[in-house]
Order: C-alpha cells, then structure tokens, then sequence
C-alpha cells in the first residue's frame, strides 16, 4: 500500500506513469539512469562506507534499478557532501556521519549550505564508539589514563580517521573535560590510524567498537571504556567512560543519506521507503546486529530534527574545547 501511495505521487508530479486509478503503474520513469550514492571517504575505510554497500543491492532491487557507491573522499568529507549539493539530476545522494554535522561549526566558508543545499532523507544507523589504548601503555583505567597525561603533558598521541571526525571530537572533548594535554594526529581514514595504533605510533584513539573488538580481545589493543551513557550490547564487559567520572560523556557514531535540496519530496520519500525496507529484512539486521550496529530508519523529517540536535551539540564542543582543524 505504501508503494502504491508513493507511486501515485511520483505520477502526480510527472515522475512516473500510470494506468488508470486502481491499476499498477505500468512504466516507472524515476529512476530514468542509475542512482549514485556518494560516500564522502575511502572505500572499505568507514563504517558508513560498509553499511551503504550492504543496504545498496537491497535498495536497487527494490527500485528495479541500477545504484552504485562512488567514494569521494577529502577534506574531512566535505568534497563528497559539496558534490552532492552540488547535484541537479534527481539521482544523485550521499552517504554523511557525524562529520557532516561537526563541520558545520568547524570548517570556516563551507562551499554549500546545510539548510538551502541539501535535505535530510534517512537516519540508517549507530555504533558505539570506544577507547583503546596500546597495551604497552601502563594504563588500564580511564583515571589512570588521566592521571598519566597529567604527569606526562604533551607526550601522548591520539589518532583519528580526519578532522572532524568522531574520534576527532571525542579526543577534543576529553580534553576539555578533563584538562589534559594529548597530540591529535589526523589520518585519511580509521584503516591507517588504527595500523599505527596497533604499530605503536601513537598512543591511543577512539574507533568503532566493532571495528576494534577482535583487537581488544586478542590483546593487542587494551580497551578504557565505550561512549554510550551504558555499556554497548556488543561487548558489555568493557566499562563506560561515563560510568568512570565523567558522567556526561556520550559519543556515537551515526550514518544517514542525504539529498540535494532540488530532489523532489516525493523522490526523497520514496528513496527513504526503500532504505527503511531494506533495513526491515532480516538478513540485513541480522548482519549489522553481528557488527554490532544498532538500526534505526524513520522518516526524513526525523533525520532532519537529529542533524539540528548534531549540530548544536557539536558546535557547543568546538566552542568550549576550542577544537581546530590540524
């Protein structure tokens, strides 16, 4: 019934053709090319990266369609989202995270504009974030983390996948809470910092729980604590930063789609059916439950009012942690 009531809407506006009332439709005319989903980092470097291809051949199936990802990284996803906006074929979208809502308040002359260039069109999913450290460190505890940056001012590295980026916030907002004095080193993706994490060039970093678990388990890594208010499902063994003096400290890492602003509603809520449709089968659940990612869906308007609450939660941490771009 859903389907029908969309189809009806594309016909309405010329999208789509149709027989008479009460008949299916009989030759769809959107999509009229293949749909391009763009992902603003590398390719098999991000979870979001992951959960679009996952969700991508369930998407085109249910279009009766061609959709394909292109990875257009750099600048802290900011040339990905810019191309987006920069779209006017009504089949162009993008794949955004955290990022997207931190850059707003970060990055100075942002080339497109978050409430004129692009619309929000699905909240698809969170993970929790963790901390690790290399095992080598003699610290265990957060406290003890603390306690040996207080002593050791300046002389611990942390790692993230880009400013801007979660485990860039996350770092910046232990600083503030904290007062300690840890070096942000910035890579192009969590791939390479996490290498060197495990290499013992830097000292410890934020990631995606699932991405960094098997690592924490078999011992190379040494875990601090996750970043939910309480223990992540995935590994509920590991302790909560929260839960060990810093109350209010919550991070996670989210992935939606966007749209450019021009997208005709109806296109936008139609793409969203099919991505709320393809996170609702079970095999798709039952894959991300195994990575621990937590789904979530919903409608455009509900992703919009996330990104607002994104993106003044974010900009309140850049201002009092003083966060830059490195």
């Amino acid at each position: 019934m859903l389907k029908r009531i969309f189809l009806l809407g594309l016909a309405s506006l010329g999208v789509v053709s149709s027989c008479a009332v009460g008949q299916p439709a009989t030759t769809t005319q959107w999509p009229t090319q293949p749909v391009r989903l763009i992902v603003p980092f590398p390719g098999g470097a991000s979870t979001l990266d992951a959960v679009v291809r996952l969700l991508v051949p369930e998407v085109a199936r249910d279009l009766a369609g061609s959709v394909f990802v292109e990875n257009k990284p750099g600048a802290g996803t900011v040339i990905g989202v810019d191309a987006v906006a920069k779209a006017s074929d009504r089949h162009t979208f993008g794949g955004v995270a955290n990022s997207f809502a931190v850059n707003q308040s970060l990055v100075k002359n942002l080339p497109y504009n978050l409430d004129s260039d692009l619309a929000p069109v699905i909240l698809l999913a969170r993970t929790a974030n963790v901390l690790a450290v290399r095992p080598d460190l003699p610290i265990r505890t957060l406290p003890e983390l603390i306690a040996y940056a207080k002593k050791n001012p300046g002389k611990l590295s942390y790692g993230s996948f880009g400013n801007g980026t979660t485990p860039h916030f996350a770092g910046e907002m232990l600083k503030s809470m904290t007062g300690i004095d840890i070096v942000h080193v910035p890579y192009k993706a969590q791939g390479p910092a996490l290498n060197d994490l495990l290499g013992g060039n830097i000292d410890l970093m934020f990631g995606n729980l699932p991405d960094f678990l098997a690592h924490i388990r078999s011992g190379k890594l040494r875990a601090l604590g996750t970043t939910y208010l309480t223990r992540a499902p995935l590994a509920p063994e590991i302790p909560t930063i929260a839960e060990q003096g810093l109350p209010t400290f919550e991070t996670d890492s989210w992935y939606g789609i966007i749209a450019p602003a021009n997208t005709p509603k109806v296109v936008v809520d139609r793409i969203n059916l099919s991505f709320n449709e393809a996170l609702a089968r079970e095999g798709v659940r039952q894959n991300l439950r195994e990575r621990g990612i937590e789904i979530i869906g919903g409608t455009p308007a509900e992703f919009g009012l996330h990104l607002k609450r994104e993106v003044a939660k974010y900009a309140d941490i850049v201002k009092t942690s003083n966060m830059k771009i490195d």
